[in-house]
């Protein structure tokens, strides 16, 4: 008996629309072959949304996701429409609403693609991110005027989150060498950091005592990351150092274009939503030339999470075997489009 999930797909704007057709193409040739299929929700929530009607979803946008296996997204975003709306809008949201609290990215160097320097055979990044708390807050705001203006932003760790992300890093830093490096800056921010270290150290101690965590102040983690990032294997950041890190690892392995992403509530108690970390790349939109690899890869993240273990290492192993071959977009020092790639890799799964 074949096996259906219901998937809901925003393409979003931009080449999110060309990588999420992309990403919808394989993982049907993937259900195909493997005794399941999709049931795709395609919701046309975006910036066209937004100008015609003043939202980016609609008001019970949530409640329509909640019956859902899972949510992929495209991207968001266009140059026209604040980049705090599209994203307060649409992409927030469905993470607070659904507590989707770790984004995992995992990155390593693919066949085929040369990454920022020789010697990156060996690179295998997994950065483990907070993603519901932390420095993105509605909280603070802008006051008076003139020359006396002033913006406040609050941060918001609690405990309890810190922990629950730590915990999650910690279970694959145990089978990928024991070490779960943390991202902070504890010298210069005085409350929240020295708080986020406490609170890892006495989880990972408690939880995993056989892990060593090793805490990095964020600056000289960029900087190790850039010059030497073989040196990383699991990496556990709060929301916008994770952001920040798991985009530069991406360049160092040869493209943002590669880098997926999984917003997950590990509980399983809510639908988990993946997409690719690119954006909506407003200036090569309707080019045809956007690399899909990241949408892939993001939507083998999703059948791996569907328990469809097999259909994602196809998939995965499909992609690979593309770049393998010499076939790469543009970012990658190629000519295919977006499309002929995703010709490539349909071939492999048929």
């Amino acid at each position: 008996m074949t096996t259906t999930y219901r998937i809901d797909t925003i393409p979003g704007d931009g080449i999110g629309v060309d990588v999420t057709e992309a990403a919808v193409r394989c993982v049907d040739a993937v259900g195909a072959a493997h005794g399941f299929a999709i049931d795709w929700r395609v919701r046309d929530w975006s910036s066209d949304r937004y100008r015609a009607t003043g939202r980016m979803m609609p008001v019970d946008g949530i409640e329509q996701l909640s019956d859902g296996d899972g949510i992929y997204l495209g991207a968001v975003g266009t140059p026209d429409v604040p980049d705090d709306v599209t994203l307060w809008g649409l992409l927030i949201p469905i993470r607070r609403a659904f507590d989707q609290y770790v984004n995992l990215r995992p990155m390593r160097l693919l066949p085929g693609v040369q990454g920022s320097m020789p010697g990156l055979e060996g690179l295998d990044v997994l950065v483990v991110r907070e993603n519901v708390e932390g420095e993105y807050s509605t909280i603070g705001g802008r006051f008076g005027s003139g020359e006396s203006e002033t913006a406040i932003q609050e941060a918001v760790f609690t405990r309890k989150g810190i922990a629950r992300v730590t915990r999650f890093a910690a279970a694959h830093a145990r089978s990928r060498g024991g070490t779960l490096v943390s991202a902070t800056k504890s010298n210069g921010i005085i409350h929240t950091m020295p708080f986020w270290d406490e609170v890892v150290a006495e989880t990972v101690a408690a939880e995993a005592p056989e892990v060593v965590v090793e805490k990095v102040l964020i600056d000289a983690l960029a900087a190790r990351l850039v010059m030497k990032p073989t040196s990383v294997s699991t990496l556990v950041a709060s929301n916008l150092f994770g952001d920040i890190l798991s985009d530069l690892v991406a360049g160092v392995a040869g493209s943002i274009g590669i880098a997926p992403s999984a917003n997950l509530d590990p509980e399983r108690r809510f639908p988990s939503m993946f997409e690719p970390v690119h954006g909506s790349a407003p200036d090569i939109a309707g080019k045809g030339i956007a690399n899909p690899v990241g949408a892939l890869w993001a939507a083998a993240m999703m059948l791996e999470h569907l328990g469809e273990t097999a259909g994602a290492a196809a998939l995965t192993s499909a992609f690979e075997q593309v770049l393998a071959d010499g076939t790469a977009t543009p970012d990658l020092g190629g000519s295919a489009t977006t499309t002929s790639f995703t010709d490539a890799v349909v071939a492999r799964l048929g």
